[in-house]
Protein backbone atom coordinates (compact mmCIF):
# COMPACT_ATOMS: atom_id res chain seq x y z
CA UNK A 1 0.00 0.00 0.00
CA UNK A 2 0.77 3.75 -1.03
CA UNK A 3 2.57 5.33 1.88
CA UNK A 4 1.58 8.92 3.09
CA UNK A 5 2.33 11.71 5.62
CA UNK A 6 -0.83 14.08 6.12
CA UNK A 7 -1.30 17.01 8.42
CA UNK A 8 -4.63 18.90 9.50
CA UNK A 9 -5.32 21.93 11.32
CA UNK A 10 -8.24 22.46 14.07
CA UNK A 11 -10.11 25.36 15.08
CA UNK A 12 -8.15 27.60 17.87
CA UNK A 13 -11.08 26.96 19.79
CA UNK A 14 -10.48 23.31 20.69
CA UNK A 15 -9.43 21.68 23.52
CA UNK A 16 -6.31 19.37 23.10
CA UNK A 17 -8.32 16.43 24.16
CA UNK A 18 -11.17 17.32 21.52
CA UNK A 19 -8.43 18.08 19.01
CA UNK A 20 -7.12 14.40 20.29
CA UNK A 21 -10.65 13.13 19.58
CA UNK A 22 -10.62 14.41 16.16
CA UNK A 23 -7.23 12.30 15.38
CA UNK A 24 -8.67 9.14 16.41
CA UNK A 25 -12.01 9.72 14.71
CA UNK A 26 -9.80 10.13 11.16
CA UNK A 27 -7.61 7.30 12.43
CA UNK A 28 -10.59 4.83 12.92
CA UNK A 29 -11.64 6.21 9.45
CA UNK A 30 -8.33 5.05 7.76
CA UNK A 31 -8.57 1.83 9.55
CA UNK A 32 -11.62 0.58 8.89
CA UNK A 33 -10.76 0.94 4.92
CA UNK A 34 -7.81 -0.89 5.23
CA UNK A 35 -5.27 1.31 6.23
CA UNK A 36 -3.04 1.33 8.54
CA UNK A 37 -1.50 4.74 10.88
CA UNK A 38 1.75 4.16 11.87
CA UNK A 39 1.63 7.13 13.75
CA UNK A 40 0.61 10.33 15.00
CA UNK A 41 2.31 13.38 17.13
CA UNK A 42 0.23 16.26 18.15
CA UNK A 43 2.52 19.39 17.33
CA UNK A 44 0.32 21.77 19.61
CA UNK A 45 -1.85 25.01 19.71
CA UNK A 46 0.69 27.06 17.40
CA UNK A 47 0.10 30.47 15.42
CA UNK A 48 -0.63 30.51 11.48
CA UNK A 49 0.82 33.08 8.90
CA UNK A 50 -2.43 34.08 8.10
CA UNK A 51 -6.18 34.16 9.36
CA UNK A 52 -8.44 31.10 8.25
CA UNK A 53 -11.93 31.62 9.22
CA UNK A 54 -11.09 34.70 11.48
CA UNK A 55 -8.36 31.84 12.95
CA UNK A 56 -5.18 33.20 14.51
CA UNK A 57 -3.92 29.60 15.81
CA UNK A 58 -4.53 25.93 15.60
CA UNK A 59 -4.41 22.51 16.53
CA UNK A 60 -1.68 20.62 14.12
CA UNK A 61 -1.71 16.63 13.73
CA UNK A 62 0.50 15.21 11.71
CA UNK A 63 -0.18 11.48 11.05
CA UNK A 64 1.74 8.99 9.29
CA UNK A 65 -0.02 6.67 7.30
CA UNK A 66 0.16 3.35 5.25
CA UNK A 67 -3.41 3.28 3.21
CA UNK A 68 -5.33 2.45 0.30
CA UNK A 69 -5.72 5.64 -1.90
CA UNK A 70 -9.71 5.71 -1.35
CA UNK A 71 -9.34 5.23 2.35
CA UNK A 72 -7.18 8.70 2.13
CA UNK A 73 -9.69 10.54 -0.33
CA UNK A 74 -12.65 9.72 2.21
CA UNK A 75 -11.09 10.86 5.03
CA UNK A 76 -9.86 14.22 2.67
CA UNK A 77 -13.53 14.55 2.27
CA UNK A 78 -14.74 13.82 5.41
CA UNK A 79 -12.20 16.51 6.72
CA UNK A 80 -13.30 19.29 4.05
CA UNK A 81 -16.96 18.85 5.73
CA UNK A 82 -16.07 18.73 8.97
CA UNK A 83 -16.48 22.54 10.86
CA UNK A 84 -13.54 21.72 13.54
CA UNK A 85 -10.80 21.10 10.93
CA UNK A 86 -9.43 24.58 8.82
CA UNK A 87 -6.78 22.98 6.88
CA UNK A 88 -4.95 19.47 5.76
CA UNK A 89 -2.42 18.18 3.05
CA UNK A 90 -1.51 15.06 2.22
CA UNK A 91 1.72 13.74 0.71
CA UNK A 92 2.95 10.66 -0.85
CA UNK A 93 5.87 9.71 0.51
CA UNK A 94 8.41 6.51 -0.62
CA UNK A 95 9.38 5.80 2.93
CA UNK A 96 8.44 6.93 6.00
CA UNK A 97 11.46 8.50 8.89
CA UNK A 98 12.08 6.75 11.44
CA UNK A 99 11.97 8.65 14.78
CA UNK A 100 10.36 12.40 15.60
CA UNK A 101 9.23 14.38 12.96
CA UNK A 102 11.49 17.69 12.39
CA UNK A 103 8.71 19.85 14.20
CA UNK A 104 8.58 17.72 17.41
CA UNK A 105 12.38 18.02 17.84
CA UNK A 106 12.10 21.66 17.45
CA UNK A 107 9.97 21.23 19.59
CA UNK A 108 11.75 19.40 21.89
CA UNK A 109 14.68 21.81 21.52
CA UNK A 110 12.51 24.60 22.27
CA UNK A 111 11.13 23.31 25.31
CA UNK A 112 14.94 21.91 27.00
CA UNK A 113 16.34 25.62 25.92
CA UNK A 114 13.12 26.93 28.83
CA UNK A 115 13.62 28.01 32.81
CA UNK A 116 17.46 27.58 32.56
CA UNK A 117 18.13 30.94 31.73
CA UNK A 118 19.74 29.74 28.10
CA UNK A 119 19.40 31.93 25.52
CA UNK A 120 21.12 29.80 23.26
CA UNK A 121 22.42 31.77 20.11
CA UNK A 122 21.42 35.25 21.19
CA UNK A 123 23.86 36.29 23.72
CA UNK A 124 23.66 37.10 26.71
CA UNK A 125 20.85 38.95 28.81
CA UNK A 126 21.01 42.86 29.07
CA UNK A 127 22.39 42.72 32.79
CA UNK A 128 25.07 39.59 32.66
CA UNK A 129 27.19 41.80 30.19
CA UNK A 130 28.78 43.76 32.99
CA UNK A 131 28.55 47.76 33.53
CA UNK A 132 28.82 49.42 30.54
CA UNK A 133 32.18 51.31 29.76
CA UNK A 134 32.26 54.81 29.06
CA UNK A 135 32.23 55.85 25.48
CA UNK A 136 33.88 59.33 25.42
CA UNK A 137 32.69 62.59 23.78
CA UNK A 138 31.33 61.83 20.50
CA UNK A 139 33.49 63.61 18.20
CA UNK A 140 30.42 64.69 15.55
CA UNK A 141 28.60 67.00 18.00
CA UNK A 142 29.85 69.52 20.48
CA UNK A 143 28.19 69.84 24.40
CA UNK A 144 24.87 69.47 24.69
CA UNK A 145 24.79 73.51 25.85
CA UNK A 146 26.37 74.30 22.14
CA UNK A 147 23.65 73.05 20.53
CA UNK A 148 20.50 74.57 18.29
CA UNK A 149 17.49 73.31 20.65
CA UNK A 150 15.11 71.12 18.91
CA UNK A 151 11.98 72.50 17.24
CA UNK A 152 8.55 71.23 19.37
CA UNK A 153 5.04 71.54 17.98
CA UNK A 154 2.43 72.44 19.90
CA UNK A 155 -0.56 70.34 20.71
CA UNK A 156 -2.99 69.74 18.05
CA UNK A 157 -5.75 71.44 20.21
CA UNK A 158 -4.17 74.61 21.41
Amino acid sequence: MPLYEHVFIARQDLSPAQAESLTEEFQSIITGQGGSVIGTEYWGLRSMAYKINKNRKGHYTFMRLDAPAEALHEMERLQRLHEDVLRSMSIKVDEHEEGPSAMANAKNREREGRGRGDRGDRGPRRDDRGPREDRGPREDRGPREDRAPRETSAPAGE
